[in-house]
């Protein structure tokens, strides 16, 4: 009989993703996904999804934001998880995103995949206002707070 903490079951009403904050200079890449949000709204978000099997959340985010965003670069560090709940297919899911610093160093935002109606940059002043979501609305704020030349 183990004397550890069993770890909780994960099930399919649980998820996790990871996503990138790429930043040049004072901008951000967001990304408008295909998929619409409640309501069939557009959503403007970051680069986020699923790992693959094998991948840590750091490749997760490094490859994500290839794929949605058509950019790469150096990871810095986390800047946490953002935790919410979403509706499909009347089911309620529970999600959780760890998001990551990351320094841009190469690649095009048209670049981006067939998951994505558009990338661009957009000054983190105003993606801190503008996104979609409240959760990566608070990311981009916590990435503004931890650039060495402040905004």
């Amino acid at each position: 009989m183990s004397t550890e903490p069993s770890k909780p079951a994960r099930t399919a009403n649980a998820e996790f993703s990871a996503g990138g904050v790429v930043v040049r200079g004072d901008e951000v890449v967001v990304i408008v996904p295909t998929r619409r949000g409640a309501g069939g709204t557009r959503v403007l978000a970051l680069p986020k999804g699923h790992p693959e099997p094998g991948e840590n959340p750091e490749q997760a985010a490094a490859r994500e934001v290839r794929e949605e965003a058509g950019v790469w670069g150096e990871l810095i560090e986390s800047l946490g998880e953002v935790a919410y709940t979403y509706e499909r297919k009347g089911h309620r899911i529970s999600k959780r995103v760890e998001f990551f610093l990351i320094e841009y160093r190469g690649g095009d935002p048209a670049d981006h995949d067939h998951e994505v109606e558009q990338a661009r940059w957009m000054p983190l002043s105003e993606a801190a206002h503008a996104l979609s979501y409240e959760g990566e609305r608070a990311v981009v704020m916590r990435a503004i707070s931890r650039r060495p030349s402040g905004l």
